[in-house]
């Protein structure tokens, strides 16, 4: 996982569930690439195709509640989304997200920022930077769920632990 990372936000609200994320009548899909081109439809059907690499999600509280879909999680990694920025998870999201190797900031920074907003994500200094200056700092993450994220998530770390090269 990069240590530092700089991307544009999409800010989003409270309480954006996992059917908002990835609607269920998508759940039939396997395909992580095609499982990102339905990557936050519920919030709004023409946001898969605004999404860039490196792009941020910033959101306020209970990011993903709702189901304990996996898929959620898997469709903005997939999307190439950077890191999900949000005051709160919700706790299987988050291992989900910790699974896939998506990496998660907790941080209440949503009203602080407008869509297109470029922010900087230091995971090592534990700091994020906003467009105005002001910097603000985040908890880290529990050693043993940071290093799950640096392997690219739950299987990499594994085979890794494993001495697996392939």
């Amino acid at each position: 996982m990069q240590q530092k990372i700089s991307g544009r936000v999409w800010v989003l609200g409270e309480d954006i569930d996992t059917d908002v994320i990835y609607p269920g009548k998508y759940l039939p899909i396997l395909d992580p690439l095609e499982m990102a081109k339905h990557a936050l439809e519920g919030f709004d059907v023409q946001f898969p195709a605004k999404l860039q690499l490196g792009d941020f999600i910033v959101a306020g509280g209970g990011f993903g509640c709702g189901s304990s879909r996996e898929q959620a999680a898997t469709c903005l990694k997939a999307a190439g989304i950077a890191a999900v920025v949000a005051r709160s998870f919700a706790r299987i999201f988050f291992r989900n997200a910790v699974n896939q190797g998506l990496p998660l900031v907790q941080a209440d920074i949503n009203a602080k920022l407008k869509d297109g907003d470029q922010i900087t994500v230091d995971f090592s200094a534990h700091l994020i930077s906003l467009p105005d200056g002001r910097e603000i700092h985040f908890p880290p993450l529990d050693p043993s769920v940071q290093a799950i994220l640096d392997a690219g998530g739950l299987i990499p770390a594994v085979r890794r632990k494993l001495g697996f090269t392939c």
